[in-house]
């Protein structure tokens, strides 16, 4: 009894030891893979092109505030409105559904600047499309001044100017987005802004990215897109030979297609 238990012991010992050695040396050699592409790719890149909305610019904490502006200067609670949340939620959904329209070509941004605000206030039983339009107008005035950024924006930014050609490639009114780089000093470390107005055509379209690489004489092998939108941002860059890094700060997809994940800013140094 006491021969079996000691053999028993040792070979759980054994056992133990080997288990813990190749989990060593699996991690090993995960990071030495992660550290070889990662530098492979610190060698290749020469242009970094990134999302501006939900990327850098946290576009949810500026609308937020934005609306509470609105809210109180149109009277809104006056004429029917319960609450900043309630207005805010009923503009989402109009909002999100113009949205993608837009980005199809389906409507003008002329047209989605009022009507998104004037269908909100029909939802509260308030027809008065000019109430709308003046609301689109405070709103795309408004919304670029209230400076709100992802963790890291600028301290990521500082970090990469000296190395990389940075650049913007948004979706958003030209307008907007110029005032929004300005305003929170983020404008100097780029080179070129290209914005959907501009190129004729909306991310994921690889026309945009087309046109990107022409007006900054990047190639797509030696590029990378940085943005928060699957479908839109990581996709698009995909189709045209485009390395991504995907921000995911909620973690909501976890692993993916994309070449890099992250949920911080930050972490574009381990990658950059």
């Amino acid at each position: 009894m006491y021969f079996s238990f000691s053999i028993g012991k040792k070979c759980e010992s054994i056992s133990t030891q080997i288990h813990i050695r190749m989990t060593y040396t699996l991690r090993s050699f995960c990071i030495t893979f992660a550290y070889l592409k990662n530098n492979k790719v610190k060698e290749e890149i020469k242009h970094i092109f990134f999302d501006l909305d939900r990327t850098l610019w946290d576009f949810e904490k500026s609308a937020e505030q934005t609306f509470v502006e609105i809210y109180e200067n149109n009277k809104l609670f006056e004429k029917g409105i319960p609450s900043v949340k309630e207005f805010d939620s009923a503009y989402t959904i109009h909002n999100n559904k113009l949205w993608d329209q837009y980005r199809k070509g389906e409507i003008k941004k002329e047209v989605l600047r009022g009507l998104r605000f004037s269908l909100t206030l029909k939802d509260f039983g308030i027809v008065d499309e000019e109430l709308g339009e003046k609301i689109g107008d405070d709103y795309v005035r408004i919304s670029p001044l209230k400076v709100n950024l992802f963790p890291y924006s600028i301290e990521i930014l500082k970090y990469l100017f000296p190395l990389y050609s940075l650049h913007i490639i948004t979706n958003g009114f030209s307008e907007v987005q110029e005032t929004k780089l300005k305003v929170s000093g983020m404008d100097k470390y780029f080179i070129e802004i290209i914005t959907s107005e501009e190129a004729g055509v909306k991310k994921p379209h690889p026309d945009i990215f087309k046109f990107s690489f022409e007006k900054t004489g990047a190639l797509a092998h030696e590029s990378i897109m940085i943005g928060d939108d699957y479908d839109v941002d990581i996709i698009g860059a995909k189709d045209v030979g485009m390395k991504q890094i995907f921000f995911d700060p909620e973690n909501k997809l976890g692993k993916n297609g994309s070449t890099f994940h992250i949920s911080c800013l930050k972490e574009i140094e381990e990658i950059l």
